[in-house]
C-alpha cells in the first residue's frame, strides 16, 4: 500500500532531565515540500528534529513519520579510518557486486545487491554533483575538512533515497562552492524536507516557513524573505494596536478618576443634607441607599472598563515580538587610519596556503578571508594569533588582538560561564562580569551554568563575552565563521555591533550576505596563495 510522505506530531511533549520543558502538547504536521524551521536559539528546533528522527524519546505524545527518514545533524563527525564507500553506506553492496562480477553465485551476494545494480554509478555521480568527485570510493576519508564531512554525510543520505529529509544547519561548515552545490540539491528535492538554518540564501529556497516560538509553531507560506516582509507589516500593525490600547487605558483611568471625584462630591452633598435634616429621615435613608447603590454600580462599571482596557493592552503587547538578542557594547578600540595594525612577511603556516611577500593591515580595515574548505583559513588565523608556530616568515601584530575560533575552544568546559569570562579579565569585579554577561543573555543563575552544558548559540555568546571583556581591549578582532550556530536575531545584533566597532577586523567565513553587511573593505582569497579578489568572483560551482 502506497503512502504519502509526511510527519505528524500529536500532543508532543519533551523535557530535559533537569525539568526544562522544550515543548508541551505540540500539534504539528509537515507535508510534502521544503519547510524552513526557524526560531531563536533555545526554541527547540534541533530537539524537534531529533524527536522526529527518533534520536530522542518524547516525554508524551507521538511522532509518526510516513516514509524513510534521512537525518543530517548539526555536528557531523566521520571516522577518518573509514573508506568513502563505508561512509556512504554502500560497502557491502559494492563487495557483493564485485564478487558476482568475479563469477561467484552465492545467494547472499544477490540478496545484498537487491535491485541496486547501479549503486557505484549513482554514488560516483552523487559525489560529482556535490563537488567530491576527486575523493573516489576506495580512498580512506583521512582528515577531510568539516565541509567535506557534511557533504559526504549528505551524499550517504541521498543515496538511500529517503522520502523525508531533516537538515540541521547544513551550511555551517560549507565553503561558498559547497553551499552552491547544497542549494542545488535542496532545489531538486521532491519529498518532505525540514531544514533548520540561519542561511538566508538556503531559506529562500523553501516553500514555507515554520516559526517555532514559545512551544508553538506559526506558519507562513513562502520563502524567508517574504516571511520577513510580512512579519514587518504584522509587527507594525501590532505596535499600532499597542499604542491604541495604551491610549484607551489612559482614557479609562481618567474616566475612573473623574467618576471617583463626582462620587465623592455626591457623598459630601448627601452627608450635608443628612446633617441638616432638611427631609424626613426615612426619605433621606432611602436616597442614601439608592445613591450608594448607584455609586457602587458606577464604580464597578469604570473598574471593569479599566480591566478590559488592561486586557486589550496585554493582548496587543503579546502580539509584539520581544526576541531576546545579544546586546554587545564593544570597548573603545578606535584605530587611526594610518596606524599599522598587522604585518605578514613571507609567512608559511604549518599547512595550507603561504603568504608570499608582505601583507599589511592599516587602521580600521575590514578584511574578509574566504576560500574553499581546507584551504587553510583557520590555520592562517591561528598562526597570526600566535597559537601555531610558522614554518617560515614573520607575523608582527602592532596592537592588542583577540581571536574567536570556529570551535569556540577558548572556553573551559569545567568552569561556569562567569568563571570563564573572569579568566580573560582577572581585574574585573564579579558584578561587572555578571552585568556584561546579562547583555549576552546570561542572566542570574544562567551565568553559573557550566560551559560544557551550553548549546552552540549559547557557547558562542559566552565566548564572545569573554573576548569583549578581555584585558586589554582588542584593537584587532579575528573571527572564524562567527555566524555558525547563531539565530537570525543574534546575527543581526552581531552585525550591528561590528558596524560600530572602530578597530581592525579579519573575518574568515562563507556567509556572503553577512560579510557584505559588516562593511568589508578588502576581500582576500586563500587558494594556494593569498590574493585580492571580489565577492562576485567566488562561490560559483565549476
Amino acid at each position: 500500500m502506497s503512502h504519502i510522505p509526511a510527519i505528524t506530531c500529536t500532543s508532543l511533549s519533551f523535557s530535559w532531565p533537569d525539568g526544562t520543558a522544550v515543548c508541551d502538547d505540540l500539534q504539528l504536521t509537515f507535508a510534502s515540500g521544503r519547510t524552513g524551521l526557524v526560531g531563536v536559539n533555545g526554541a527547540g528546533k534541533s530537539t524537534l528534529l531529533k524527536l522526529i528522527a527518533g534520536e530522542l524519546v518524547p516525554s508524551g505524545g507521538t511522532v509518526r513519520v510516513a516514509g524513510e527518514v534521512g537525518y543530517l545533524p548539526q555536528n557531523v563527525t566521520l571516522d577518518t579510518g573509514l573508506r568513502v564507500d563505508e561512509a556512504l553506506g554502500i560497502a557491502a553492496t559494492r563487495a557483493a557486486l564485485h564478487a558476482i562480477e568475479r563469477g561467484e553465485v552465492a545467494e547472499e551476494h544477490f540478496t545484498a545487491v537487491g535491485d541496486d545494480w547501479d549503486v557505484e554509478e549513482r554514488a560516483e555521480a552523487m559525489l560529482g554533483e556535490l563537488g567530491l568527485g576527486h575523493i573516489g570510493l576506495d580512498r580512506t576519508i583521512g582528515e577531510v575538512s568539516g565541509g567535506e564531512s557534511v557533504l559526504l554525510r549528505l551524499a550517504a543520505l541521498l543515496l538511500r533515497r529517503p522520502e523525508v529529509l531533516l537538515l540541521d544547519e547544513p551550511t555551517n561548515n560549507l565553503d561558498l562552492y559547497a553551499r552552491r552545490r547544497l542549494y542545488a540539491a535542496v532545489e531538486a528535492w521532491s519529498g518532505v524536507m525540514v531544514v533548520v538554518s540561519h542561511d538566508r540564501e538556503l531559506l529562500d529556497l523553501v516553500d514555507q516557513i515554520a516559526d517555532l516560538r514559545s512551544g508553538e509553531v506559526f506558519w507562513f507560506g513562502g520563502t524567508f524573505s517574504a516571511y520577513e516582509e510580512a512579519l514587518v507589516v504584522e509587527q507594525e500593525a501590532a505596535e499600532r494596536m499597542v499604542r491604541v490600547a495604551e491610549a484607551d487605558l489612559r482614557k479609562q483611568k481618567r474616566e475612573l478618576a473623574d467618576a471617583q471625584v463626582k462620587l465623592a462630591r455626591r457623598r459630601r452633598y448627601g452627608q450635608k443634607m443628612w446633617d441638616s435634616k432638611r427631609e424626613p429621615k426615612i426619605v433621606m435613608g432611602a436616597r442614601k441607599r439608592a445613591a450608594q447603590e448607584s455609586a457602587g454600580k458606577h464604580r464597578i462599571m469604570h473598574e471593569e472598563r479599566l480591566a478590559e482596557a488592561r486586557e486589550r493592552l496585554d493582548e496587543a503587547a503579546g502580539a509584539v515580538r520581544d526576541d531576546d538578542e545579544i546586546r554587545i557594547d564593544l570597548p573603545y578600540t578606535a584605530v587611526p587610519p594610518g596606524r599599522s595594525v598587522l604585518t605578514l612577511r613571507d609567512l608559511e603556516p604549518p599547512y595550507g596556503a603561504q603568504v608570499a611577500g608582505s601583507l599589511d593591515l592599516h587602521g580600521p580595515e575590514r578584511i574578509a578571508l574566504i576560500g574553499r574548505n581546507g584551504a587553510g583559513k583557520t590555520t592562517l588565523l591561528r598562526t597570526i594569533a600566535g597559537e601555531l608556530e610558522p614554518v617560515a616568515g614573520e607575523v608582527s601584530a602592532h596592537v592588542p588582538l583577540r581571536f574567536l575560533p570556529q570551535r569556540l575552544d577558548v572556553l573551559d568546559d569545567g568552569l561556569t560561564v562567569a568563571e570563564n569570562v573572569a579568566r580573560f579579565a582577572p581585574g574585573a569585579t564579579d558584578n561587572r562580569i555578571r552585568a556584561r554577561l546579562a547583555r549576552f543573555l546570561f542572566r542570574g543563575a544562567r551565568a553559573d551554568q557550566p560551559a560544557g552544558t551550553l548549546s552552540g548559540g549559547e557557547r558562542f555568546r559566552a565566548a564572545l563575552a569573554a573576548l569583549m571583556l578581555a584585558e586589554p581591549a582588542p584593537q584587532l578582532l579575528m573571527l572564524d565563521e562567527p555566524t555558525n550556530n547563531l539565530d537570525m536575531a543574534s546575527v543581526r545584533q552581531l552585525t550591528t555591533a561590528l558596524e560600530s566597532y572602530e578597530g581592525a577586523l579579519i573575518v574568515a567565513g562563507h556567509d556572503l550576505p553577512f560579510l557584505e553587511s559588516i562593511g568589508i573593505t578588502r576581500w582576500l582569497l586563500l587558494d594556494g596563495e593569498l590574493r585580492e579578489t571580489t565577492p562576485e568572483t567566488v562561490g560559483r560551482p565549476e
